[in-house]
């Protein structure tokens, strides 16, 4: 018997044949979601060829049961003959087919996704005019490989030479069909695409599989008709649940209130929406206009109607993300089938070749990750795009989870400026090729089809009607200029919100930096009205408790300051009788206008916006470039009130911000790599055409074509690719109780599925620290490693209840949260 994999607990084997059919058949089952059934599932049943030989099955028995006399961890490749038989059989033999191309496209395709499965995608072309694909399909001595042995076990064992061109000439048939979904995407796109859908079923069928053996799972794989069965009825569950709630709503005294009724009729909206084709949609509902719950809406009955297996919440925060997955929750009273997934708690490393046959420290954590088969999901917008472009296997195996899904994007402002265009393919993929309907809400719609790469959007796509109208029934508030006729220092500031309490009882300051923040904090702290701190160096459970207590003192009308970075402005159900922001984009702007007498409990009140003297921006290019365009806005409007609609927030202003935002970092937006003197799309796509293409200077230095479809160089992209730029480790954080039972936890001996809980409560009490910062730590004895230095945790002593991590400094990440 060939091994693939023997089992820690009992030392069973798993043989090559039984691994090889069964990752097939999964593979098979995420590849059909798109229409690529058989590229998928030959990228599975080739996946693991090289494990077809004498020198790999003593490789893998002598690490198990003769470790002293085991050769090195990743030593034997088993990776590559299953990409070179393709080559060889698929992209040098058959010319004459009239589907030659396409074979030459499948070997290409699923030929990456076998040779990479331990690591990531391969450069089809590099920086330095190689081809890692050829090295490793054409170039290496198939001697080295055994290769001739494993292919004629795999013919002997698991399937002909005849049924394999059958299965290829299928696989071939399904890219071209693919090919011609869309006129809008340059092939070299839709190429880079379906490579990445295809690794990411593999990778994905690789390790449920491996998992399954390794937890000895017994129940067979539900069929795809199976499970969209047991899908839809389960989403029917929710919609009922969900009218039952909003039912309950018109039982109110005010039902008849003119916001209540704006509320019904834009949920009634989205409930006629969601019979409409699977497409692109914007819901622009105002602050405090119910958008969760209206949107959830939309997402159950669309998903019923049309097939789709799940519901996906991309949020920018991780405040918004845990506040509208608890209301949810609580609808739907199903925990087991709702994910909160917003931190990458494991370090991945990139490559983990070490996966090749027996299961260790590493691969448990591997195998412990979450692939997102949940039907409704939270996730952060950092998750979303690490899917999509960042390094090793575990983002991207969640990718083909993306697809017959309702996906909604809340507050898709935030989308960070440098990954637009990327964010842009992302969501055109998902629309064009995926099934998928899309909605972006927010209240501050920005001009995502205004830049090169356009979001392909069509025109009359927003749910939301009357908007001008709804805008001015949730007007709550009247923004004050203070900004454009002096600045205050944080002594002044202080100043400024003691006076404000003469007049009121409750008061939020918003500011850009944690630097700032604390300082105003220690400034406001001997006040006799409780004054609280808060900023992403808190982990996401002590936030949590901070604002529970600050909503209980509003709710109770106590006096309460609160002195907040960014993160409480976007989706936090607060609401407080003065705001003060610090100058920044129009549409954080908006945002802190909502949590200013959100629920019309007082008359109009003053949200009061400030240029803060003390803040470092240069850094922070985004949030300097908005403030000028905001402060632009502001002069605009005080030189003549009926420009930009005589309104800071009319839908004219948010238009013209968006694009004057767009156009003076129009050089950022397609997430320039400045040590290549490149940008991503340009990586990614291979561009044949464009003069400084690394193709074009290949065909110079070597005169000749390379003889591939493809030519982007997807790792070196990957291998570039942060969406928080300066790239930041997440630390588990000893708060409480639970924060330390978690990390004494993570440091025992823990199976798979044990591991995989401890790690989702992990979530809640981890800190994202720049490397710095983390460096900083270390060095004052403050930071423990655990599972070989891939998991992090913060000793006590290192962790405040005033400040969390009291690391002070102009931060990014309070923009989006891991």
């Amino acid at each position: 018997m060939y091994i693939a994999h023997i089992r820690e607990q009992d030392q069973a084997i798993q043989s090559v044949r039984e691994h090889l059919l069964g990752v097939q058949q999964l593979a098979e089952q995420f590849g059909a979601k798109i229409g690529v059934k058989h590229v998928a599932g030959l990228a599975g049943l080739l996946h693991d060829l090289g494990k077809y030989t004498d020198q790999f099955k003593d490789y893998i028995w002598q690490a198990v049961f003769h470790p002293e006399r085991a050769q090195k961890r990743g030593s034997i490749d088993h990776s590559t003959a299953g990409g070179k038989l393709l080559f060889d059989r698929y992209h040098t033999q058959h010319h004459d087919q009239p589907q030659a191309k396409y074979l030459y496209m499948v070997a290409e395709v699923a030929g990456n996704a076998i040779i990479s499965h331990h690591s990531y995608l391969r450069d089809f072309l590099s920086p330095q005019l190689a081809s890692e694909y050829l090295q490793r399909v054409q170039d290496k001595p198939a001697e080295e490989l055994q290769y001739e042995q494993a292919c004629q076990l795999f013919f002997a064992e698991v399937m002909s030479e005849e049924e394999l061109d059958r299965y290829a000439a299928r696989a071939a048939e399904e890219i071209e069909s693919y090919l011609h979904k869309s006129v809008a995407d340059s092939l070299e796109n839709k190429l880079l695409f379906l490579s990445k859908y295809v690794f990411s079923a593999v990778i994905d069928a690789d390790r449920t599989n491996t998992r399954r053996f390794e937890e000895q799972v017994i129940e067979p794989i539900l069929s795809l008709e199976e499970e969209k069965a047991e899908r839809k009825q389960l989403l029917e569950g929710y919609y009922v649940k969900l009218m039952k709630k909003l039912a309950s709503f018109k039982e109110g005294s005010d039902q008849e209130s003119v916001i209540n009724q704006l509320r019904a009729e834009m949920s009634e909206n989205c409930d006629s929406y969601a019979e409409k084709a699977t497409d692109m949609y914007t819901l622009s509902i105002p602050t405090g206009g119910g958008k969760t719950l209206a949107s959830f809406r939309y997402g159950l009955k669309h998903a019923i109607l049309h097939g789709k297996q799940k519901i996906i919440y991309i949020i920018p925060y991780t405040t918004i993300l845990e506040q509208n997955a608890q209301e949810i929750r609580q609808i739907i009273a199903d925990d087991q089938h709702l994910l909160e997934h917003h931190s990458n708690v494991i370090e991945d490393s990139g490559d983990d070749e070490q996966l090749d046959g027996w299961s260790n420290t590493v691969q448990k954590l591997q195998l412990a990750k979450d692939n997102w088969d949940a039907p409704i999901i939270f996730t952060t917008m950092v998750q979303f795009l690490n899917v999509f472009y960042m390094k090793g296997s575990r983002n991207i195996r969640r990718l083909h989870q993306l697809s017959e899904a309702v996906i909604i994007f809340d507050e898709v402002q935030k989308v960070p400026i440098h990954t637009v265009s990327l964010f842009n393919w992302s969501l055109n993929f998902l629309r064009n090729y995926a099934a998928s309907s899309i909605v972006l809400c927010t209240a501050t719609q920005p001009a995502l089809n205004f830049v090169e790469h356009k979001l392909q959007i069509n025109k009359e796509t927003e749910i939301t009607s009357h908007l001008p109208a709804i805008a001015t029934a949730f007007k709550r508030v009247e923004m004050v200029d203070l900004a454009t006729k002096e600045t205050m220092d944080s002594t002044q500031l202080a100043s400024f919100v003691v006076e404000q309490l003469v007049e009121v009882r409750s008061v939020l300051v918003i500011l850009n930096t944690k630097a700032v923040v604390a300082r105003l904090y220690e400034l406001l702290a001997d006040l006799s009205v409780q004054v609280y701190h808060l900023s992403t160096a808190m982990c996401p459970a002590h936030r949590k408790a901070i604002l529970e207590e600050v909503k209980q003192r509003l709710k109770g009308g106590q006096p309460v300051v609160c002195v907040s970075t960014q993160l409480i402005e976007a989706g936090v159900d607060i609401s407080f009788e003065c705001v003060v922001r610090s100058l920044a984009g129009l549409d954080s702007m908006a945002q802190a206008a909502g949590r200013c007498n959100r629920h019309g409990e007082w008359e109009r009140r003053n949200v009061y916006l400030i240029d803060h003297a003390e803040e470092r921006l240069d850094r922070l290019t985004e949030i300097r470039v908005g403030k000028e365009i905001t402060k632009q806005i502001l002069i605009d409007v005080t030189n003549d009130p009926t420009m930009h609609g005589g309104d800071l927030l009319s839908a004219s202003a948010i238009q013209w911000y968006f694009e004057r935002f767009y156009s003076k970092l129009s050089g950022e937006l397609n997430y320039p790599i400045q040590p290549l003197s490149k940008d991503m799309t340009s990586l990614l796509l291979g561009h044949r055409q464009e003069q400084r293409s690394y193709y074009q200077a290949y065909v110079a230095q070597y005169k000749k074509a390379l003889p591939l479809f493809m030519t982007s160089s997807m790792r070196t992209a990957a291998d570039h690719f942060a969406v928080i730029a300066n790239y930041t480790k997440s630390v588990i954080v000893p708060y409480q109780a639970k924060g330390k039972e978690i990390i004494a936890a993570l440091n025992g001996q823990l199976d798979i599925d044990e591991l995989s809980d401890w790690l989702k409560l992990a979530q809640q009490y981890t800190v994202n620290l720049y490397e710095g910062e983390l460096r900083a730590l270390n060095q004052q004895g403050g930071i423990v490693s655990l599972f070989d230095g891939k998991v992090f945790a913060l000793l006590e002593t290192s962790y405040s209840a005033e400040f969390g991590v009291d690391v002070r400094g102009n931060s990014e990440s309070e923009f989006l949260a891991y």
